[in-house]
């Protein structure tokens, strides 16, 4: 168990303690992020990055499934300051970890890394306005403290060591080999084999067809879903980025594209959300004339739910469709009823034969990178909060969350929040605020922080903060209206100063209050 922050000798808290006035949790495409807005827009506050793993990229460096790409179109999942310029518009996992690599070797972020640095406790002092941060080195298993003025998580809402893994009987009795996508084995060979991926999900779309390339490619894959999932097919490469970045100077490509692919996906999420039904028609219609087969398509491509109640999945150049339309995959929509010895028996009794089982069922939701934090020694019950602006929690004073969007990139809401969390930073130093909390309106109606209906959201979302039913406490899902509001939010009606503590609770007392 992490020793608490607070139950650190005086002697060795003098000695060995770093401060920084900002700490920023988390070394991937988020992190690099807002390590970049901090040492731009406020070059006089020291931070650094604290990584968990031993490298930097975070999902981009974790996941190494076969076909392992982006969902998000890259000029938009890309940075606004450092423009993409490969020629895919949804990319491989390799090249967007060697973006992020470069992104911070180019701009000195990688020399504010600490590596094998995880975060296991947290405690603000409100009479110090302090955080004290319990780190546990990965290798190790040796803890250190640190101190930081402000504390900001940018390590996501998913569990990276633990993904969802529901227990099918009989699994032991399997005679080929189950990989779950998250642990992705360096060495196995499926070549010429036969796969069933078990999901729907954006990893299962992308294994299907992925596993069917190369030199040494599966024999079939078989994708076996519960229910259907809407489905997208997007063109692998944007032709009209290209004859954009031909005639325009790069920045101002740049901005062109950019702004292009926002409002493209903004006005589809909005038809969606507006007309479910012509986009119900819209989708089928789309991937009937990539099949071939109105039947097929009804059976297992028309989900129950409408389209973006839960995330669409993008499938470049249709791939997807093409393997199956070749016969080298197919969709079985069932359930497990047990693994056999050569393979998975369904409820309805069919077998499906297989060597090689990938269970694509989908990740967990952990808040902040299981970073739970404490008030003066006291942990904040989470669920009982609201964000405020996407970004910061009441109840937690000098903290901030990296929240990206589910209907377009996640890069595109994270960089307002790192540019609200300096505006935020740079407003306490004019004003001398030490430390500052938001004030949640006491007429707000709670919902849960991501309205999906998907299984792993659902399954989670529960023990996060909650948004509220009106701006600025509900996280909205609009990056035009969000990139028009957020930084111009009103800092003094809804942030309040943190007065220090009256009293001092000694270690013991925090023992008392946390058991």
């Amino acid at each position: 168990m992490a020793a608490h922050p607070h139950d650190q000798s005086p002697s060795t808290h003098e000695r060995d303690v770093e401060h920084v006035d900002v700490v920023i949790v988390g070394a991937g495409l988020s992190g690099v992020g807002a390590a970049y807005r901090i040492q731009s827009e406020r070059p006089g506050s020291s931070y650094v990055v604290l990584e968990a793993r031993e490298s930097l990229g975070g999902t981009w460096d974790l996941f190494r499934y076969p076909g392992v790409r982006s969902d998000s179109d890259m000029f938009t999942l890309g940075y606004s300051f450092r423009p993409w310029r490969d020629s895919q518009s949804l990319a491989d996992g390799a090249s967007i970890l060697t973006y992020i690599r470069e992104t911070a070797d180019e701009y000195g972020i990688e020399q504010h890394i600490r590596y094998s640095s995880r975060v296991v406790a947290a405690d603000f002092d409100t009479g110090t306005s302090v955080w004290t941060l319990v780190i546990e080195d990965g290798s190790s298993g040796e803890q250190r403290t640190m101190t930081c003025g402000f504390l900001y998580s940018c390590a996501g809402y998913y569990d990276y060591d633990q993904p969802h893994a529901p227990a099918f009987e009989g699994v032991d009795d399997f005679a080929g080999t189950v990989v779950h996508p998250q642990f992705w084995p360096e060495d196995l060979d499926y070549g010429d084999k036969r796969v069933v991926v078990i999901g729907s999900g954006a990893t299962a779309v992308t294994l299907v067809p992925a596993m069917l390339k190369g030199d040494h490619p599966a024999s079939h894959v078989t994708m076996l879903q519960r229910s259907p999932t809407w489905i997208s097919a997007v063109p692998g490469r944007d032709t009209s980025a290209e004859k954009i970045r031909a005639v325009l100077p790069g920045a101002l490509a740049h901005t062109v594209i950019r702004g292009k692919n926002i409002a493209f996906s903004t006005a589809f999420y909005q038809f969606c959300q507006r007309w479910p039904k012509r986009a119900r028609k819209l989708l089928t219609h789309s991937a009937t004339r990539m099949l071939g087969d109105p039947q097929l398509v009804s059976d297992h491509f028309t989900p129950t739910y409408d389209p973006w109640d839960q995330r669409l999945c993008a499938v470049p150049s249709g791939d997807l469709f093409r393997v199956i339309s070749d016969q080298r995959a197919e969709v079985v929509t069932d359930h497990v009823d047990r693994f056999v010895p050569e393979g998975i028996r369904l409820r309805s009794g069919r077998v499906l034969e297989a060597d090689v089982v990938v269970s694509a069922t989908g990740l967990k939701l952990l808040a902040f990178g299981g970073i739970e934090p404490h008030v003066d020694g006291r942990r904040v019950d989470l669920s009982e909060q609201y964000v405020w602006n996407g970004a910061m929690i009441t109840g937690v004073p000098n903290f901030a969350v990296c929240i990206g969007y589910t209907n377009a990139s996640w890069t595109l809401r994270a960089d307002l929040s790192h540019r609200l969390v300096c505006k935020v930073l740079g407003w306490m130093e004019r004003r001398g605020h030490r430390a500052v909390v938001p004030v949640a309106d006491s007429d707000l109606e709670p919902q849960p922080l991501l309205d999906l209906a998907s299984g792993y959201v659902q399954r989670s979302i529960a023990a996060f903060p909650r948004q509220g039913n009106r701006s600025p406490w509900r996280v909205r899902q609009n990056y035009v209206l969000d990139s028009a509001t957020t930084l111009r939010a009103d800092l003094a009606r809804h942030l309040a100063p943190v007065p220090a503590a009256t009293t001092t609770t000694t270690a013991a007392d925090r023992t008392k209050v946390e058991a």
